[in-house]
């Protein structure tokens, strides 16, 4: 499934992993705290579990959204919608 992992963590260092942890789940940086890519159910429940060890829920939050091709093929991207310097082919690829 297509994934997009998006937060706003306050603390640096926990950030810092989540973004590790997403890389390593295999999901690719579209915006400094917004990830995309796929995986499947297994995974998602992995780095969910992940995240969840690191952040502080008082007060952070993320946003963990499984979507289908047709779903993500029919998502409206506004002005400079992804940052040019991170997204890579493959993201792109996911749109076609």
């Amino acid at each position: 499934m297509i994934t997009w992992v998006m937060y706003d963590i306050k603390d640096d260092k926990a950030r810092t992993r989540v973004a590790k942890y997403c890389k390593q789940a295999g999901l690719y940086r579209v915006q400094y705290s917004v990830f995309l890519g796929t995986m499947n159910a297994n995974q998602k429940d992995s780095l969910e579990l992940q995240i969840e060890l690191e952040i502080d829920d008082t007060i952070d939050k993320v946003y963990i959204f499984p979507m289908s091709k047709n779903e993500l093929q029919e998502t409206v991207l506004l002005g400079q919608a992804f940052d040019k310097n991170l997204v890579s082919d493959q993201v792109k690829a996911l749109f076609f």
